[in-house]
């Protein structure tokens, strides 16, 4: 595994002891090393999207009221961590066969026309290439990868609309069934990466 120089961590699990994904982005954050770390811990909470963060949004830049740059504002952070980042480190719980709100909040507030991905007349581009993610997964009883994993497929598309398509998912799947041994694994293949 190579070392990363900026890594944006983010947590959504709403548990904050005995997480699988917390621990898993605990040790793979130790194995990338990184030079620059920042943190969002998005289980404590975003706003969701309202009418008046749409208006601000697809109003251009130079005619944005203060008013609308501040509705703005936690989300212009939140894609700047994007931006600021080489590597994305993201631990997603799955909740009832898919992603937590809170989870889903982060992907409205950095999902941003003309900031993270642009209409073309070929359909939308993502403007965030060149980054690599890491996507922790972990389940109770739900199969990564299966027809009723809809959280996997979900964060791949939605990295791959903003320009990041170089995605590798390790899972500690099937938890309530598999025990410790689905963690086990999930940690091993981090370590030998």
């Amino acid at each position: 595994m190579t070392h990363a120089k900026s890594v944006l961590r983010i947590d959504a699990s709403a548990r904050k002891n005995g997480s699988s994904t917390r621990a898993m982005t605990d040790a793979l954050i130790g194995q990338l090393a990184p030079e620059n770390l920042t943190v969002r811990d998005v289980a404590t909470g975003l706003p969701f999207v309202t009418e008046d963060w749409v208006g601000a949004n697809f109003t251009s830049d130079g005619d944005r009221s203060d008013e609308q740059k501040s509705v703005l504002g936690l989300s212009d952070t939140l894609v700047d961590e994007i931006m600021a980042a080489d590597t994305l480190v993201i631990g997603v719980p799955i909740y009832n066969f898919g992603i937590p709100a809170a989870l889903k909040a982060w992907v409205d507030m950095i999902a941003r026309v003309n900031r993270t991905f642009r209409y073309t007349d070929d359909g939308p581009k993502g403007l965030l290439s060149g980054k690599r993610a890491y996507i922790l997964v972990a389940s109770g009883g739900t199969v990564v990868g299966s027809e009723i994993d809809f959280a996997t497929s979900y964060i791949r598309h939605v990295l791959g609309f903003i320009g990041i398509t170089d995605v590798t998912f390790i899972a500690a799947d099937q938890q309530m069934t598999k025990g410790e041994t689905a963690m086990s694994e999930a940690l091993l293949e981090i370590e030998t990466a």
